[in-house]
C-alpha cells in the first residue's frame, strides 16, 4: 500500500529534507524508522523539499509497503521510533496514482521576522532578528506585486534543469503580531531559496533601503540572484501542503 504522512520538524541538526551521505537528514531519519517499524528499506518522497535549517508543520511525504500494520499503528510506531525534533502528525493510505508532489495544488510557508530593539533567546531558532522597525505598509505594497503568474528569475538563486522559472503566487502577505512579523506566501510551487531572498529583499525594503520601485524594477529585470541578500533558513517554515481534497478524503476513495 502507498501511504502518507503529514510530518512536522525542528530543522535545526538537519542539513535539509533530501538525504545526504553522511549528514543527518529528515529524509534519513524517516527512512531509518520505516526500516525499523516494517522492516523495509523504502524510499520516502517528499511534497516539498526544505532547505537546511527549515522547519515544517505541515510536511507531507509518502512511500511504499507491503506491512500489514495498520496506518495508525504505523504512525504510532514511527513517532516512537523517531528523534524527538520529527513527528508524523497523521497518517494516510492513498490510490496508487495519487501523488503528493504533483497532486499538490499550492504549497504555504511562513517566514517569521523578530523585529524589536533586542533579540529574545526563546525564539532564537525560529525567527530572524531585525533589530530596526520595519515598515510592514511599505513591505505589503511590494506583497500585492508579488502575487499572480510572474517570472521569478530575480528571486531565484538557481533552479532545477528544464523547469521554468515562472511560477503562480496566489497570496504573500506582511502581518505584525506585537514584535513577530509573519510573513505568509502561497504558491502553486517555489523555487530554491525563492522564499528567503523574497524576504531577504523585502527587509531591504521596510528598512528603507530601496524603494518600490526599485523592488518593481527588481522584480521586472528577470535576472537571477537579483534579489536578496537570502534570509536565515531558521526563520522558514513549511506550513501546508494543499490538494483538492484532503488527504483524510483521498483515503476514504
Amino acid at each position: 500500500m502507498k501511504i502518507a504522512l503529514v510530518v512536522e520538524y525542528n530543522g535545526k541538526r538537519y542539513h535539509g529534507f533530501e538525504w545526504q551521505k553522511d549528514l543527518p537528514t529528515i529524509q534519513s531519519k524517516l527512512e531509518e524508522a520505516i526500516h525499523r517499524t516494517t522492516g523495509e528499506r523504502r524510499r520516502v518522497i517528499a511534497a516539498s523539499r526544505t532547505d537546511a535549517g527549515v522547519h515544517a508543520k505541515g510536511q507531507v511525504v509518502s512511500f511504499w509497503t507491503d506491512s500489514r500494520l495498520s496506518v495508525q499503528t504505523i504512525q504510532r510506531a514511527l513517532n516512537a521510533r523517531l528523534p524527538d525534533d520529527i513527528a508524523v502528525l497523521s497518517a494516510h493510505r492513498i490510490p496508487e496514482r495519487f501523488s503528493i508532489r504533483s497532486d499538490a495544488v499550492s504549497r504555504q510557508y511562513n517566514y517569521y521576522i523578530l523585529n524589536r530593539p533586542y533579540r529574545s533567546p526563546l525564539l532564537l531558532d525560529f525567527t530572524y532578528f531585525v533589530a530596526q522597525r520595519l515598515d510592514t505598509e511599505t513591505m505589503n505594497e511590494a506583497c500585492s506585486l508579488l502575487v499572480g503568474r510572474h517570472d521569478l528569475s530575480s528571486f531565484v538563486t538557481s533552479w532545477e534543469k528544464d523547469t521554468s522559472p515562472v511560477r503562480t503566487i496566489f497570496e504573500a502577505r506582511m502581518e505584525r503580531y506585537g514584535d513577530i512579523i509573519d510573513f505568509k506566501i502561497v504558491a502553486n510551487s517555489f523555487h530554491i531559496h525563492q522564499v528567503r531572498n523574497t524576504v531577504g529583499l523585502l527587509i531591504r525594503l521596510g528598512l528603507g533601503k530601496l524603494t518600490l520601485s526599485e523592488f518593481k524594477l527588481i522584480m521586472e529585470t528577470k535576472k537571477p540572484g537579483l534579489a536578496g541578500p537570502t534570509a536565515p533558513s531558521k526563520g522558514l517554515c513549511l506550513t501546508k501542503i494543499d490538494y483538492k481534497q484532503t488527504l483524510g478524503r483521498i483515503e476514504q476513495e
